[in-house]
């Protein structure tokens, strides 16, 4: 993935706001249901999202300029426990490392490519004893067990965790995989995909561990299994009434706004929100928030002097 900076468009030392107002505007812009005819949107809205996972988050964000966490939020190589300097990779060109491999030994002398016999890599790693055997491989008489699953992290979004879908995602092997994603996934999730992991000879492939994250989305706030959203409504809506787009998972509906709604009022509707483990599902909650225009508007101030002078009420009476 790309430096989560270039994606968003901010600078290095931008403030925490700025990072937030542009995810906003990106994830708007690149929302897959605004751009139904562009079949590339869903790759940009995931990548802009992922690049907020890392820098939107105030710990992700020192891990990653500090070099501790790559763009997709993966630990960086650090070298292995001891202290050992003959055990660690090389610095790459490319600023990675290095992989040491393994190979088969052809006797007691027999080790680790890279300049450390295998014998003196694991007494630095667990302070043991276990070189190989003649003629048999590095790994296979090891009393430790090798670890060849491999781990990644996944952003979605909320559609796609409750309608299911497929992702592409790439490996910290450099290899891609398109991953099918289950209706109703939460976050913390595990998909494992058997045999994707790690190879090494002598051993079967370990598996690949994906854990899902829902990325934050534009306008929906998710509650449990209920969705809450702030919906804008105009002046006159809100004194005369009237039948507003509102949307949903599922598509935009009519919601009825009654004659003389506050700013604050809430409205549900039942069963659109997030699938339920015990089944059925949540309710979204709708928000009102009266909207002003941009702007002077010199009519509207004179109807609102006229009005705060034939008909004074104060909203603020039982706070004292």
């Amino acid at each position: 993935m790309r430096d989560p900076y270039e994606v968003l468009g901010v600078q290095r030392g931008a403030s925490a706001a700025a990072i937030k107002s542009a995810y906003r505007k990106l994830a708007k812009k690149h929302h897959p249901d605004a751009n139904k005819n562009d079949p590339k949107a869903a790759a940009r809205f995931s990548e802009v999202n992922a690049a907020n996972e890392i820098i939107g988050d105030e710990a992700k964000r020192k891990q990653f300029d500090r070099g501790e966490i790559d763009a997709e939020g993966k630990p960086r190589f650090q070298g292995f426990p001891g202290g050992d300097s003959r055990a660690r990779g090389r610095a790459s060109p490319g600023g990675g490392f290095e992989t040491f491999s393994f190979r088969t030994s052809g006797g007691p002398g027999g080790g680790f490519e890279g300049g450390a016999g295998f014998e003196d890599i694991l007494k630095s790693m667990f302070g043991g004893a276990g070189g190989p055997r003649g003629g048999a491989t590095a790994f296979d008489d090891s009393p430790f067990g090798m670890d060849l699953d491999l781990s990644v992290n996944m952003a979605v979004s909320l559609e796609e965790s409750v309608k299911g879908g497929e992702k592409r995602v790439r490996l910290p092997t450099g290899k891609e995989l398109n991953v099918k994603i289950p209706a109703g996934v939460v976050p913390g999730q595990q998909i494992r995909l058997k045999g994707q992991g790690e190879t090494a000879p002598g051993h079967p492939p370990g598996d690949l561990l994906i854990t899902i994250s829902i990325a934050p989305h534009p306008f929906f706030k998710v509650d449990g299994s209920d969705l809450r959203v702030d919906l804008p409504i105009t002046l006159y809506e809100a004194v005369l009434g009237a039948k507003v787009r509102a949307p949903t998972l599922g598509g935009a509906v009519d919601l009825s706004i009654p004659k003389n709604t506050s700013s604050g009022r809430t409205f549900r509707l039942k069963g659109r929100g997030l699938p339920k483990a015990g089944g059925g599902s949540g309710d979204l909650y709708f928000t009102t928030r009266i909207m002003l225009p941009d702007g002077n508007d010199a009519d509207l101030e004179a109807l609102m002097q006229k009005w705060r002078a034939d008909h004074p009420y104060n909203p603020r009476s039982d706070l004292g």
